[in-house]
């Protein structure tokens, strides 16, 4: 929350948009993930995981940004493939629940709470 009040100097429905444009973009990064993973597009996985390190790690989510920086380099050289599955799960998981857990801030804060 304190990059997002910063980068939108508290006003609650910017940050709602931003909320809002991170699970858009996260859904789908994950889902083209999912395609890039079921062709075995190793190379481009790898890029789309530097997208997503970058957009996670804005959001705070250092923990996540580094399984993405382990998972875009092992992906560029199509090495460790068999975890591959896990990443993009956990990916899904985190980013799922970032989300539910700042638009209950925006609720919270727009209602009074």
């Amino acid at each position: 929350m304190e990059y997002l009040d910063s980068v939108s100097g508290g006003d609650s429905s910017i940050i709602n948009e931003l909320v809002v444009l991170f699970k858009q973009q996260s859904n789908e990064i994950y889902n083209e993930m999912k395609s890039l993973l079921e062709l075995k597009n190793y190379v481009s996985l790898g890029l789309l995981a530097h997208k997503a390190k970058s957009s996670v790690a804005i959001m705070g989510m250092s923990k996540l940004a580094e399984m993405l920086k382990t998972f875009e380099l092992q992906a560029r050289e199509g090495k460790e493939t068999h975890l591959y599955e896990q990443y993009l799960e956990r990916f899904r998981k985190e980013t799922e629940e970032a989300t539910r857990e700042l638009e209950d801030i925006i609720h919270n804060r727009l209602s009074g709470n």
